[in-house]
């Protein structure tokens, strides 16, 4: 499990933070030190977009154990409006509700609490528009 401090100093969980590839513009969702691309090493930070649409998805029945108490839950792939795709939980809404290019925002929320004293993770979700 990650340290509070350690995931606080990870950009892409708290602020959707990216690579742009100076060379060829492309956009690395987790940074990379090499563009998958081009094989430049030159980036510059981005900010993703906060919008996008389900790919696809899946619903959650049986968990693991610290999510066991919040199944059924549902996990999806979201393609935001830049591009780039990502994996996380889709929030506030059904099962049924969801489907293949519904529009979603990527918010900022919980994730799990963690160790004995309890603290909090957050991270990223989805909820639809």
């Amino acid at each position: 499990m990650p340290t509070p401090g350690y995931t606080r100093e990870i950009p892409q969980r708290y602020r959707l933070e990216a690579n742009k590839c100076k060379n060829c513009g492309k956009i690395s969702f987790p940074p990379r030190l090499v563009c998958p691309y081009c094989g430049a090493r030159n980036f510059e930070p981005t900010k993703l977009s906060d919008t996008g649409k389900i790919v696809t998805f899946t619903t959650i029945r049986v968990a693991p154990g610290r999510y066991a108490a919040y199944v059924p839950y549902s996990i999806a792939i979201i393609e935001l409006n830049d591009g780039v795709k990502i994996t996380t939980q889709v929030v506030d809404c059904k099962p049924e509700d969801l489907e293949i290019g519904k529009a979603v925002r990527i918010i900022f929320r919980k994730m799990y609490p963690e160790g004995k004293t309890g603290i909090i993770c957050y991270g990223y979700k989805a909820v639809l528009i």
